[in-house]
């Protein structure tokens, strides 16, 4: 994770499979093969985005016996909510400047 506690959270994401994941670990901890039930991935390729989650620092593992159980980590999901009401708050406030003539015509530094 990087200093904003975000990561590489938005590309993690970018992918259908892990949002997937991430879907189903929201409901509760689970292993590598139950979150492989239902996949059209296999079991290995489920691992391989586990392994993107958890660099991302959106999922954390630990062993129990022979598997290893991956949670959701709710401080990384909230770090990206976070980042996303903040791009959304600033969206409202521009359209609102510019629905109200407020806004400055030229355009800003950078876009």
């Amino acid at each position: 994770m990087d200093a904003d506690g975000v990561g590489d959270g938005w590309g993690a994401l970018a992918d259908g499979t892990r949002r997937t994941i991430l879907d189903r670990l929201a409901d509760r901890p689970m292993a590598v093969g139950e979150l492989a039930d239902g996949l059209p991935v296999t079991r290995s390729a489920v691992s391989q985005h586990l392994r993107i989650l958890k660099d991302a620092g959106l999922v954390s593992d630990a062993a129990a016996g022979t598997r290893r159980i991956y949670t959701l980590n709710p401080v990384a999901v909230a770090a990206l909510r976070d980042q996303l009401d903040t791009y959304w708050q600033r969206a409202l406030v521009g359209y609102t400047e510019h629905i109200s003539g407020d806004a400055d015509p030229r355009p800003r530094e950078g876009s």
